[in-house]
């Protein structure tokens, strides 16, 4: 997600807009089992997220991808395993052995998988079209979080993938000794280093004066005229989404 900042319309909108439309939607989507107002948001998403947050369609649909196994599970639990089965009340629509199937199952099971659809989606398109660094910009800027915390927070973040460096050195030092290269002591190695790097992390923070008083803004991030249009709008889809699928009176 830290990556160079493009022109796209959705990257220059301040990163709190986006998620703030991400909650609300997520929020939204709770008021109702019908599965189409989260269906509708999915698309509002992901067409969002390619038009006019310039983002790659195979780099979306990997990243959606990875999402599709989980839901796919839920939704099954929730048909199989669902009490609408054993209601004789409850409409019948096949028989797989001793196991009854109802529409009711079906309805809940969809519903289920199309708000987590438009979570993934929503979640997506925040995670394409925001850059780490401006997101704890916002987060201190705008939302007056602690600088400290904020960018020490950011700092871990960006770290994670030296774990992964330390792990391949370490097996490749128990390699060279003749040692199985898969053993829990790698644990102990990994939280050394771990503690070394957020040793270092704590130093170099210190150096820059955060926490010492007030600090200058290398990249100023004031509110622009796309953030509470984003806002709106995205208000007005999740009402028009609702409205769609009746929870909404018209």
């Amino acid at each position: 997600m830290n990556r160079q900042v493009t022109s796209s319309f959705l990257e220059r909108v301040s990163p709190l807009a986006k998620l703030l439309v991400a909650i609300v939607w997520l929020l939204g989507s709770t008021l109702t089992l019908d599965p189409l107002p989260p269906s509708l948001l999915a698309v509002v998403a992901v067409a969002a997220t390619l038009l006019l947050g310039g983002a790659s369609p195979g780099r979306l649909a990997r990243l959606l991808a990875v999402a599709v196994p989980p839901i796919v599970g839920v939704v099954l639990a929730n048909v199989l395993f669902s009490r609408s089965n054993i209601d004789p009340a409850a409409i019948e629509v096949a028989r797989l052995g001793p196991l009854r199937l109802t529409a009711e199952a079906l309805d809940a099971g969809i519903g289920v998988g199309a708000r987590m659809a438009a979570i993934v989606s929503a979640g997506a398109a925040f995670l394409l079209t925001t850059d780490t660094t401006r997101f704890v910009d916002a987060l201190v800027q705008q939302a007056r979080l602690p600088a400290r915390f904020a960018y020490g927070a950011n700092a871990a973040y960006q770290a994670v993938p030296n774990l992964g460096r330390d792990l391949g050195t370490l097996r490749a030092a128990r390699r060279v000794r003749g040692l199985r290269m898969w053993h829990p002591r790698l644990l102990v190695g990994l939280l050394v280093r771990a503690i070394r790097h957020a040793d270092q992390l704590a130093l170099a923070m210190d150096a820059r004066g955060f926490g010492a008083g007030p600090r200058s803004t290398y990249r100023p991030m004031p509110l622009t005229w796309r953030d509470p249009l984003v806002i709106v709008l995205g208000a007005a889809v999740l009402v028009l989404a609702l409205w769609a699928g009746g929870t909404l009176a018209p």
